[in-house]
């Protein structure tokens, strides 16, 4: 497997690369990320933010605060398609994420072997499956 991976939007205003492997894959069913993505879950690879270098300043972010906990998260974007980039949040801001949609490798994005979470399970689609064997929380792992 490559250590070092690249990504960006849909027109190629935004560019990022990556470096190492991420720490986990996020499956959030939350109404916030069902509205985001305009589907059933986001997917998101997380990473140390030392591991990811912008290559442009195309970047806007959305700051949401959860009616939950009242915590921010920071939604990142291309500010001319309006590609979903990826997030950080108020709780862990050293870690940032990135949308495994944006990645130029669809097949890196596998990652066989690396804990996945599925995170908010409470609002999951009843035409959306989660395996039986994966980490599941009915809200987040991070209170």
């Amino acid at each position: 497997m490559q250590a070092t991976q690249s990504g960006g939007c849909v027109c190629g205003k935004v560019r990022y690369s990556i470096s190492g492997m991420p720490l986990r894959v996020t499956i959030c069913h939350c109404t916030w990320c069902q509205r985001r993505t305009g589907t059933a879950f986001g997917v998101e690879v997380v990473f140390d933010k030392a591991q990811i270098k912008f290559e442009s300043d195309a970047v806007s972010v959305y700051r949401h605060i959860s009616d939950e906990s009242g915590r921010w998260l920071d939604q990142h974007f291309c500010n001319t398609c309006g590609s979903n980039i990826g997030l950080t949040l108020e709780v862990v801001p050293n870690i940032h994420s990135i949308s495994v949609g944006s990645l130029d490798d669809q097949d890196w994005a596998e990652l066989d072997g690396l804990k996945r979470s599925h995170v908010y399970v409470r609002n999951v689609r009843q035409w959306s499956d989660v395996p039986d064997d994966v980490e599941q929380y009915e809200r987040h792992f991070r209170k």
